[in-house]
């Protein structure tokens, strides 16, 4: 049986004195986005500009540290799972409550949970389809489960089982339950968060107030946010992002181009953070025996892709694109930052003579291959460069198709590319939506690459019942030992989220989930 229960705190740490000390309480951090939120709902939310705010305005039952890793207790004081991981419990923090007061209660929360499992709203359903049935109880709620998911608490810790009000949803107007989400993106609508909606201009502003009645603490002792409010402007151009913050106009600007993260650090005005991401690029290779047009395929052998791995230099394109502040990838499946991340060193190093060597014995040499890529984007053209020009090294001819990002997943779905640019941020604190994307053929062809492992796959359908934390990590080692030897893709790099702040902003965090958390940001005065 696994437990997490949680003592009430009795005081305050001295070590929580003393960083109190330091913390100022008040104001409005002004923060500069690249894009709008449409809509700001647990279940609906699919957007990054949506996903990222959910959980300012909405609490879930657990949630996870500043490491995207570690879960701690939430709107819950506790969970215990029974020994055949069929049955979760889970225990409310006493005197919980809404924006407006209101009492946070087991109806609410089963009221919420129901919708997350309801396939017929949202695109994340899914993530709980192993959920069989939600019981409100005198304290919390029981779910009971279809069969045993190690991937269930990491869910109650994700945006999307996040708890609404009940009452409100019910009261909202609308003929449907996406009507009623709708409406209730609004001004006024209880919430669960640290904050409230204040107002929004659509495509312009949002303003954000604090919640008077959020329960998690501060390290001064008093309710969290520190913040009156948090002014959100919509500045879809960075250079205009990065001016306003230069001209103390906004406090903060997020997706700093990497080609300015040396010049802000420089400036005594301004801290520039990179915090640590789930975000990889990377490129699938159509790994068919044959191209969509009948002809036969030169990067159907593992060898002829493990050559063009072999032949790319991650070490430069870091440099080329991420101006240095991005890292060769690790793992073959995952961002380093995901839980059960193997690390096996980068992969694939910069090896000339062995991608010479496989490229010839896979008849790789002389091909011509086409890498589509994103037009308009400044990353991919560098990209692209730099590959024609290493590739060139082996014998392989490349050549650049320019497309806009519908026409990209419509290829990848259908198979007519060779190779085109890529990459992924997690929404979820596991592995399985990552892995189930990129390896898991029934998925999606492991990520439109028609690759398909019978080992991987059937090692993949038994993590997802397994809930010996060994088992599984031995599993997922061995999933990552066999993608990384098929090379489906491209192993590319990994970045941070680069945002900037005013030298006198405390405490923004951004978790490796892309997440935006104000609730202990802080100005000093």
């Amino acid at each position: 049986m696994k437990t997490l229960l949680i003592a009430a705190l009795a005081g305050v740490s001295m070590l929580a004195i003393n960083s109190a000390q330091a913390v100022e309480r008040g104001g409005t951090l002004t923060f500069a986005r690249y894009d709008d939120s449409n809509l700001v709902d647990p279940v609906y939310a699919d957007r990054n500009p949506d996903i990222w705010m959910v959980t300012n305005l909405y609490d879930t039952l657990l949630r996870t540290k500043a490491d995207g890793k570690t879960i701690v207790p939430g709107l819950a004081s506790g969970y215990e799972v029974s020994a055949d991981g069929k049955t979760i419990s889970i225990t409310l923090r006493d005197g919980i409550k809404f924006s407006d007061g209101s009492a946070i209660t087991p109806a609410d929360v089963k009221f919420s949970l129901e919708r997350a499992t309801n396939p017929d709203f949202g695109p994340w359903s899914g993530l709980l389809g192993s959920v069989e049935s939600i019981t409100a109880t005198d304290n919390g709620v029981t779910l009971a489960m279809k069969n045993p998911d190690p991937t269930i608490i990491s869910i109650l810790a994700t945006f999307n089982t996040a708890i609404v009000s009940k009452a409100a949803f019910e009261a909202a107007p609308g003929a449907n339950d996406q009507e009623k989400a709708t409406a209730l993106f609004a001004s006024g609508t209880p919430v669960s968060g640290p904050f409230t909606l204040k107002d929004r201009t659509r495509g312009s502003t949002m303003t954000f107030s604090a919640n008077p009645h959020y329960w998690r603490q501060g390290e001064d002792g008093k309710p969290l946010p520190y913040l009156d409010e948090v002014s959100f402007v919509v500045i879809p151009d960075d250079a205009t992002r990065i001016l306003k913050l230069q001209a103390g106009e906004v406090n903060g600007a997020e997706f700093v181009p990497f080609s300015r993260v040396a010049e802000l650090k420089a400036d005594p005005a301004i801290n520039m953070e990179l915090y640590p991401s789930t975000r990889i690029i990377y490129s699938p290779i159509n790994s068919r025996e044959t191209r969509a047009d009948g002809s036969p395929n030169p990067m159907a052998t593992k060898e002829a892709r493990q050559a063009l791995n072999y032949a790319i230099n991650k070490d430069a394109l870091v440099q080329l694109i991420t101006h240095g502040t991005g890292k060769s990838m690790t793992s073959p499946l995952m961002a380093s930052t995901t839980q059960l991340a193997h690390d096996g060193g980068p992969l694939y190093p910069y090896d000339v003579a062995k991608a010479k060597e496989l490229a010839a014995a896979s008849g790789l040499e002389g091909a011509e291959i086409t890498l589509t890529t994103l037009a308009g984007s400044s990353d991919d053209a560098t990209l692209f460069a730099a590959i024609q020009q290493m590739w060139g090294a082996i014998g392989v001819n490349v050549k650049v198709e320019q497309v806009d990002n519908p026409t990209r997943g419509a290829k990848n779905r259908s198979g007519e590319f060779d190779i085109h640019t890529y990459g992924w941020v997690n929404d979820v604190n596991d592995p399985a939506q990552v892995a189930g994307w990129l390896g898991y053929y029934p998925t999606r062809k492991a990520v439109g690459t028609g690759w398909n492992n019978a080992e991987f796959n059937s090692l993949f359908e038994a993590s997802n019942t397994e809930i010996d934390p060994e088992k599984r990590s031995e599993q997922y080692k061995r999933m990552q030992e066999i993608y990384a030897d098929a090379a489906p893709l491209l192993f590319l790099y990994e970045t941070p989220f680069a945002v900037a702040l005013s030298a006198n902003v405390n405490g923004y965090l951004q978790t490796p989930l892309g997440n935006n958390e104000f609730s202990s940001a802080w100005i000093a005065k």
